[in-house]
């Protein structure tokens, strides 16, 4: 008989009154056991033909399935089949075997978590055709017993008054809270409490030190979740097919009820919701739902966008900048003069024409909004912003380790179990040992490195393959935008002459983006498949070993176009009469006269954009969503009658229909290659900052209403830190400064605009830059085949942007003396502004503690109470023993006191714990 289930409705969520409705798509069928976790796999439905046999298997009482469990180990053979047409008795025969195969397995899974104490109940008469759920209860003794094998930290019965700073720092904190209060959302986690739990690692021995008023609130879903997945991981086998999801925690009485979906809700509401875009996440609340390691997560999106903003903020004001002097740059107003009558050499060989320089004015107005004396100021700036980012999330963090009971993480945790690959890799190098002598086990061992050899030269051969393609790509788009342009300038049409340029670095850098998006997606692919053939031992080491081939992967395929552009793009081109060709005929491509930094800016503005909007927006609210109704599909509820449609799922059957969840890994890794666009190329694009900023106002509920409403509710994780992320976020860090420096000295034009300005103007002015930095040449010099077929000007003379001797003197086309003295004030700016940015760094990290100090003297705080609590439970012992024994016996047991005391096991642990502080 089935109860009435829930409605499907994700975010329908119960009041108090309607409990009696919610506990049968919550609970056991007695009404009483809370579902911990649910267990679902695939069951065979009966056929037409088969239906009675079917039927009879899965009733089979529990001793007749104990007793095919042990003819199965035996290796007896099946029960003969009814006779009928040998190929289809031959199919049935093999598919009723491997079903009946799975089903041993699950039983004996299932008899495993049983002799752990847990409770299960099962649930195959489902709305939902071909799946079977089984659902999980931890007892109270289980959850004791894991909860002391964890050493999960649990709050106490001892209650302490935090300490409330003071001073003028603690009314400027007053009165930034009370402006900044619309911001907070209507939470009561978000609330500054005065008071703390004196929070311990859980004994059984020591229960009288916890509040256990009430049991079936003091390990809250999320803790009692993660320690049936640990249960349930310890005893998994890979020959069983399960999908482990959980979602909203089951409630018991009113009280738990009303918790459980009072999260649940508010989550939506002040978290998961667009509406309140401009507010503070409720971290807490994040945390108390889906766990440490996700509240982590989250907490550093909030603070990395929060730093965003003033960033954004200076990059504005230095684009405002050079929008508000672009009139006065006197370069630019030299190249845009009506008088310039400077002509250009031909840009491409046969097809291009001479060209006049002032046809480049729109370019060199716009690189100047780009290319100005502000960007300096802001790269040092953005260097300073990365540092105080860094620090900022420590202490962040170390606050938040402080309040979630997180200090002291690595000596408490347990070390990681071995993974199942892992474990099956061993036993086969195990069955093999034992077929092999004594003798032979020498050669074993050196078998045993050969073995792990192929897998790390696989992984080698596999990376550098994989950057190959993506260097092979840049290439292929370089031959793209040569060839393009050499077409765009035969065309007929005037207005496709005279807009090339943009024409071709706007349909390259797209180009550029749809590579980029799709070689995102094999990577990914390919970094797992790498990581999976190493067979590392625990989940850790998978997952950093896996965060470091995607992150390299990733890296390269999106910058390595952009890191073209900017350091190697018009560089190896020559000089005209003797230019650098590819395959003998494609004339490699130059610059602007304005610089590259403009299409450097194109670039990255079109990848970063491009990368936001449809990888990061798009495909995370598109593939769920997709997938999602794929799994509808395939569940044949299509054919279900009208009326079945209506009829409603238990809580468990709608979130079998969600995206499992696939880790953080995805969501950090965008955040860190946004990062990248944010700090590596600052200095050509002052409004990258800003772009990261808006997106990321969207992604934070974006990412909150897919943990809400698209994902199962993942296994809650303990972690004290982001792990590896951090190490990526200081390298990304520490290469910004460098590369910006060569963007600086080499991309742009603000170096030998100095270089010009101290050493060769007559006046100290910029005035004669253009025509200093333009070198001339003898149109006669040009090789054979190689010169305009319809030159539109007549001309013996033309120019091109280079540092080298006219054709007149003595060594014509020589590279000049100007050249050298710019590369050598180039070189020593790259080395003066990485050691000055990096000493200025050195210099905010050193200032700013790691630890806050109000936190600092709260931790200090906490380990004094601690001992105190231990001495005062001892003391209390001792006093009992005295009133139970007579006198004699105390002045005997006085005399062996000290040596008891000394000798005494929780003072001793808790002094030392006290100490790891």
């Amino acid at each position: 008989m089935h109860s009435p289930p829930l409605s499907p409705q994700l975010l329908n969520c119960l009041t108090p009154e309607e409990n009696t409705g919610c506990q049968h798509g919550l609970y056991f069928q007695d009404g009483e056991r809370r579902v911990d976790y649910i267990l679902t796999y695939h069951i065979k439905k009966p056929s037409s033909s088969r239906s009675n046999r079917q039927s009879s298997r899965f009733t089979d009482n529990a001793f007749t399935r104990s007793l095919r469990r042990g003819t199965a180990r035996l290796g007896r053979a099946p029960p003969p089949q009814p006779r009928g047409d040998p190929e289809v008795a031959s199919q049935d025969h093999s598919m009723d075997y491997h079903v009946d195969d799975k089903r041993l397995h699950r039983e004996e899974f299932e008899g495993n978590l049983r002799d752990m104490g847990i409770e299960l109940e099962k649930d195959e008469d489902t709305k939902t055709p071909g799946v079977g759920f089984v659902k999980i209860h931890a007892p109270w003794h289980v959850l004791c017993r894991e909860a002391e094998f964890m050493k999960l930290k649990m709050p106490t019965k001892k209650v302490y008054e935090m300490k409330q700073s003071t001073g003028v720092g603690a009314k400027i904190n007053t009165l930034v809270n009370k402006v900044t209060e619309p911001l907070y959302p209507n939470v009561e986690d978000n609330r500054t409490h005065n008071v703390k739990h004196l929070s311990y690692m859980f004994s059984r021995e020591k229960q009288h030190l916890f509040d256990l008023s009430d049991r079936d609130s003091f390990f809250d879903s999320k803790t009692r979740a993660s320690i049936v997945s640990v249960i349930v991981s310890s005893r998994s086998s890979r020959t069983v097919d399960w999908t482990l999801l959980f979602k909203c925690g089951p409630c018991n009485a009113c009280y738990v009820l009303t918790f459980c979906c009072s999260v649940f809700q508010l989550l939506y509401e002040e978290w998961a919701s667009y509406s309140v875009f401009y507010k503070y996440q409720p971290i807490g609340l994040v945390r108390k739902y889906f766990g440490e390691k996700i509240g982590l997560y989250f907490a550093w999106l909030g603070l990395y966008t929060q730093m965003l903003i003033p960033a954004s903020l200076v990059g504005v004001i230095v684009f405002l900048y050079g929008c508000a002097t672009v009139d006065d740059n006197i370069p630019s107003m030299e190249i845009c003069h009506p008088k310039n009558n400077i002509t250009m050499c031909p840009l491409c060989d046969r097809a291009c024409s001479y060209w006049k320089l002032k046809e480049a004015c729109g370019t060199a107005r716009a690189s100047h909004l780009f290319d100005n004396p502000a960007t300096v100021f802001f790269s040092i700036f953005m260097a300073l912003w990365a540092a105080m980012f860094m620090e900022h999330w420590k202490r962040r963090q170390m606050r938040l380790n402080y309040e979630w009971d997180l200090t002291g993480f690595e000596e408490e945790e347990v070390s990681d179990h071995p993974r199942a690959e892992y474990e099956l890799r061993v036993m086969q190098k195990s069955l093999k040992k034992e077929h092999k002598t004594q003798k032979v086990l020498i050669e074993k061992e050196k078998l045993t490195c050969r073995d792990r050899l192929p897998a790390y030269m696989t992984n080698v051969v596999m990376m550098l393959l994989m950057i190959g393609v993506t260097f092979a790509i840049v290439f292929g788009v370089i031959l793209y935008r040569i060839s393009t342009k050499t077409a765009l300038h035969m065309s007929n049409n005037p207005t496709t002459r005279s807009n090339v340029r943009l024409t071709v670095k706007t349909t390259a850098a797209i180009i550029n983006l749809v590579v980029i998006l799709i070689l995102d997606e094999v990577y990914g692919a390919v970094a797992r498949w790498l990581t999976v053939l190493e067979v590392p031992k625990t989940d850790k080491s998978f997952e950093e070993r896996l965060i470091f081939k995607t992150f390299i992967l990733k890296f390269v395929n999106a910058f390595t176009p952009i890191i073209y552009i900017a350091f190697f793009r018009g560089r190896l081109v020559g000089r005209p009469g003797s230019y650098l060709y590819v395959f003998e005929s494609y004339r490699m491509e130059e610059c602007a006269h304005g610089g590259c930094l403009m299409e450097l800016c194109i670039q990255l503005s079109i990848t970063m954009l491009g990368k936001q909007l449809i990888q990061n927006n798009l495909f995370e609210i598109g593939i769920p969503k997709l997938k999602k109704l794929i799994r509808y599909i395939k569940s044949k509820r299509r054919s279900f009658q009208e009326e079945e449609r209506e009829k409603k799922l238990q809580r468990y059957e709608t979130d079998h229909f969600l995206e499992p969840f696939a880790g953080l890994t995805p969501e950090y890794m965008e955040m860190i290659i946004q990062f990248g666009f944010v700090t590596l190329f600052v200095a050509s694009f002052p409004l990258a900052p800003l772009f990261a900023l808006l997106n990321n106002i969207i992604e934070i509920r974006l990412d909150a209403k897919k943990f809400v409403a698209e994902l199962r509710r993942p296994v809650a994780a303990r972690a004290k830190d982001i792990g590896i992320w951090y190490n990526l976020l200081r390298a990304v860090a520490k290469v910004a400064v460098i590369i910006n420096a060569f963007v600086i000295s080499f991309t742009s034009d603000f170096i030998p605009r100095l270089v010009y300005q101290y050493m060769y103007s007559p006046d100290g002015s910029m005035h004669g830059f253009v025509n200093h930095t333009l070198s001339y040449f003898n149109v006669s010099n040009f090789q054979d085949g190689k010169e305009p077929m319809d030159p539109q000007h007549q001309v013996e003379m033309c120019r091109y942007k280079d540092y080298r001797e006219p054709p007149w003197s003595n060594t014509p086309y020589v590279i000049s003396k100007e050249f050298w003295a710019v590369l050598a004030a180039r070189l020593a700016f790259v080395i003066v502004f990485q050691n000055v940015v990096m000493l200025m760094s050195d210099i905010v990290d050193w200032l700013i503690p790691d630890i806050p100090k109000d936190i600092s003297l709260q931790i200090h705080k906490e380990k004094i109470l601690m001992v105190e609590l231990f001495m005062k439970e001892e003391q209390g012992k001792i006093q009992f023993i005295d009133s139970m024994m007579p006198c004699g016996g105390k002045e005997k047991r006085n005399n062996h006191a000290p040596i008891a005391r000394s000798r005494s096991i929780p003072h001793t642990h808790s002094h030392t714990h006290a100490n790891n502080f």
